[in-house]
């Protein structure tokens, strides 16, 4: 799928920098199976194969290479049939937890997919798969399959208790874990792709000072991203407004395009981080998940608006292919709810050239507790 796909440097790198990772496993464990974070996985697999980390941003994918979604997992082999979480519905709680158990599980099924079709298609993916590192004794394996959708029409709860749900689409068996509102699969990883051996160091603190205290640290490199700011979707009481923001092309006073829109910039955002974004009318570049860089600008009085020129273009990444709004329909905190984004992520790389990306349900009030004065 895509492992067998790259060139044999790449791969040789890529377990490299896995066995320098599992060499260090005692200093979190005492056992025989190498130790592998899963954050540390993710930075792993994007250097080997220069892939693009999208592990920050809150959707389906971990990483993508040119047009494939990659989901990374890295998990103990156990019995090659273990669940494992794919999604996390909390946020989302009040759309299903009083309905009854089958519209429940269509309901979560739904939400997946709208998922993984949010993912894909703005970040411009044709497929996407997981990419998964199991953890043996002694050794990592990997193993590949596809990223399902749930088959909806062919769901058959299989098994309940209080706490769970566990049903199959005739692809794949998984189980919702009510009281962690999470949606879990099996995966049967009998047919692993590549495997290789971890030396785990006795003592990785004695080895690691060693190099210190011989100079042969590498001094880290300058942090590309200099500081980051959420910024909300929607107005106050979490509301997406007719005719502003998102729907700023329902607005009156003149003919609009379908597509203008604007992100609302909260006053608190300037007032907390006055020197994030330049001044009012100033260019600068913003960079859209797939990698097109746009033009954009804070605008309006009170710099309340972040746009992109033409405008359209930010029209056309928010509400046609995340969104998925046909022309004329009115964006809604209930869709937003939905796909499970509800803010966007502004990652500033230097004072003229930003990132943008969608960001989960409760990301710029969860900034705004931690970031922002009242």
């Amino acid at each position: 799928m895509f492992f067998d796909l790259q060139n044999n440097k790449q791969k040789e790198e890529y377990q490299n920098f896995l066995r320098i990772t599992g060499c260090l496993s005692n200093l979190f464990s005492d056992s025989n199976v190498p130790y592998l974070y899963y954050r540390v996985a993710e930075k792993v697999f994007c250097r080997a194969f220069e892939a693009e980390d999208l592990s920050r941003s809150d959707v389906s994918a971990d990483a993508k290479k040119e047009k494939l979604g990659i989901g990374l997992k890295t998990f103990l082999i156990g019995n090659d049939k273990s669940f494992q979480k794919v999604a996390e519905f909390n946020s989302d709680r009040s759309l299903y937890i009083n309905l009854e158990k089958e519209k429940l599980i269509r309901k979560v099924s739904k939400l997946r997919n709208a998922r993984i079709d949010f993912t894909e298609n703005a970040h411009g993916l044709d497929n996407s798969i997981y990419h998964c590192v199991l953890r043996d004794s002694g050794k990592f394996k990997v193993f590949e399959e596809s990223m399902d959708r749930v088959d909806i029409d062919n769901i058959k709860i299989t098994r309940e208790n209080k706490n769970s749900i566990i049903f199959e689409d005739g692809k794949n068996e998984y189980s919702f874990l009510l009281s962690k509102s999470t949606l879990t699969k099996r995966f049967v990883t009998e047919k692993i792709i590549d495997e290789f051996e971890v030396k785990i160091l006795k003592d990785p603190l004695l080895e690691l000072s060693e190099i210190l205290l011989n100079g042969n640290l590498l001094m880290p490199n300058e942090q590309r991203i200099k500081q980051t700011v959420y910024l909300p979707l929607y107005g106050k009481n979490h509301i997406v407004f007719e005719r502003s923001g998102l729907n700023q092309w329902n607005a009156g006073g003149r003919d609009r395009h379908s597509d203008e829109v604007y992100i609302p910039v909260p006053a608190k955002i300037h007032k907390n981080f006055p020197n994030f974004f330049p001044d009012r009318d100033i260019p600068f570049s913003l960079i859209f998940p797939d990698g097109e860089k746009v033009e954009s600008k804070i605008c309006q009085q009170g710099k309340k608006a972040l746009m992109t020129s033409p405008n359209k273009k930010l029209g056309k990444l928010i509400l046609r292919d995340g969104l998925k709004l046909k022309e004329g329909e009115l964006a809604t905190y209930e869709r937003l709810q939905l796909l499970g984004i509800d803010s966007v992520r502004i990652d500033k790389v230097s004072n003229d050239e930003f990132e943008i990306n969608f960001a989960k349900n409760g990301s710029y009030e969860f900034f705004g507790q931690n970031n922002l004065e009242k």
